[in-house]
């Protein structure tokens, strides 16, 4: 069997499986009087609706391919890497990190120091020792990938809906929103987040994850939905571990909070990954996954820094 074809036969089947667990986890949420109308509005905005978008704005796109010496290894310890992380980090790790020290801005520093060091710095160390560069995965793509009508117009489209389907511009009414406050808030804000989420996340899962997955499965669409099921999936134990009644997607039944990473959070991470296969712009996801987060995260940030 050629390659090629190995290719598109793990890429029809990841498809598959995507759909089955997709349905699964929606249906599971359903059943069990969890938030499934979340995952329907999820997979119809960011996974059918922004993912099209970002098909479009990207065609043309003329991205090198990522060679991986090793796929099957470097992607098997990326994966056991990943699997400490989703418990160690994201569960007891910051749950130290929110007691160590009382809530305000050192706190947040810890938090900011320590996601750099998982997301960053050790997943580059572990790539380094198995004999990989770390310069492809890192590419700015600032011409000949469609980076800048991506990133206006996408951007655009993503703030726009921030708008209408989250309270943000309620709770940003709270603050009050004065000139004074938005002129440092708004730049700020946004670098903080894009830094905290974007850099971290989309280095360790788009850069690291799936260029490894893409190069083993031959097949860059498979190498996107593996990494977006690990992406939702790898949010599990911490949202179970440190969440509450206040939380999206908690509960005390563990498998409602599994169920609510594949149908809510996965299909976010097909869109990323969409638009990283599509461009290899490591900052142009970052950029993006940055507008997604910076308005709904905004209050918080002012009444931590003012």
């Amino acid at each position: 069997m050629s390659v090629a074809i190995r290719g598109k036969g793990a890429a029809i089947a990841a498809g598959l499986a995507y759909a089955l667990l997709w349905c699964s986890a929606t249906a599971y949420l359903y059943a069990t009087g969890g938030d499934w109308s979340s995952g329907v509005a999820v997979i119809a905005i960011f996974g059918a609706g922004l993912g099209g978008v970002a098909w479009l704005l990207t065609r043309g796109a003329d991205a090198p391919r990522i060679e991986v010496k090793r796929p099957t290894i470097e992607s098997g310890a990326i994966i056991l890497y990943l699997a400490l992380y989703a418990v160690l980090f994201l569960g007891f790790g910051m749950t130290w990190a929110r007691q160590v020290l009382p809530e305000g801005q050192q706190q947040e520093l810890l938090v900011m120091g320590l996601k750099l060091g998982v997301h960053i710095v050790a997943p580059a160390i572990l790539l380094t020792l198995l004999g990989a560069k770390l310069g492809p995965i890192t590419q700015l793509g600032l011409s000949g990938r469609k980076f800048w009508r991506t990133l206006i117009v996408l951007g655009l489209i993503i703030l726009g809906l921030i708008c209408v389907i989250t309270p943000s511009l309620k709770q940003i009414s709270g603050i009050p929103p004065t000139f004074d406050t938005m002129i440092w808030a708004l730049p700020l804000g946004f670098i903080w987040i894009t830094l905290e989420a974007g850099v971290c996340e989309e280095f360790l899962f788009r850069g690291v994850l799936q260029t490894r997955l893409t190069s083993w499965f031959n097949s860059p669409w498979a190498g996107v939905i593996a990494t977006a099921l690990i992406f939702g999936l790898a949010h599990a134990p911490g949202l179970f571990m440190r969440g509450g009644p206040d939380v999206d997607g908690w509960s005390t039944d563990p498998l409602q909070v599994v169920a609510h990473t594949v149908a809510v959070l996965s299909p976010i991470g097909l869109t990323f990954g969409l638009i990283y296969a599509r461009t290899k712009s490591l900052l142009l996801v970052i950029l993006l996954h940055g507008l997604v987060d910076v308005l709904p995260n905004l209050a918080e940030f002012v009444e931590l820094w003012r």
